[in-house]
């Protein structure tokens, strides 16, 4: 047993809650304009931090592996390791080292790496000059840059009825 001086304490020593409490962060009251009226002590109305709402960002880092996950309300997901997935975001980037694999519905996507299956962009897809994509690609609007990869069945979603209006094969 790992019993060292310094390091645990003798079962018979009282332990200093007030050491593990956490602290209370100080903010200084503002101080008065020399002309500023006092203000009312009663029905003061306060904003609720909850109505800004922050916004939900997702990165699986350069080192991470995640294989069956399902993601959802999830608003921006950034690809930097490689990922087995199903998602629904508004946006999705995909790093120059990043792998997705499974089925996506974005409105915005920017692939500087590799995508493989199922990829439905509502708004814009970008596909960077070292990104790869490949399996059955939706999308309302596309940029290719040059030197980017491409392939499968590529159709365009119908702007009216979210349909898909023209289908290409691309190799």
């Amino acid at each position: 047993m790992l019993q060292k001086d310094g390091f645990f304490r003798k079962r018979d020593e009282k332990r200093d809650d007030s050491l593990f409490r956490p602290a209370q962060p100080v903010t200084p009251a503002p101080a008065p304009a020399a002309n500023a009226t006092p203000a009312p002590t009663t029905e003061t109305a306060v904003q609720p931090a909850s109505d800004a709402r922050k916004e939900a960002k997702l990165v699986v880092g350069p080192d991470i592996k995640m294989k069956g996950a399902e993601i959802s309300d999830c608003d921006t997901l950034v690809v930097e390791g490689r990922m087995e997935a199903t998602l629904d975001s508004r946006v999705l980037e995909i790093t120059e080292h990043g792998v997705f694999q499974g089925t996506i519905a974005v409105d915005q996507a920017t692939i500087h790496g590799r995508f493989e299956g199922e990829l439905t962009v509502r708004k814009q897809l970008v596909i960077e000059g070292t990104g790869k994509v490949s399996g059955k690609i939706r999308y309302a609007k596309i940029r290719i840059q040059e030197g980017a990869e491409l392939a499968g069945e590529v159709s365009v979603l119908d702007k009216s009825q979210s349909n898909f209006s023209v289908t290409r094969k691309v190799a």
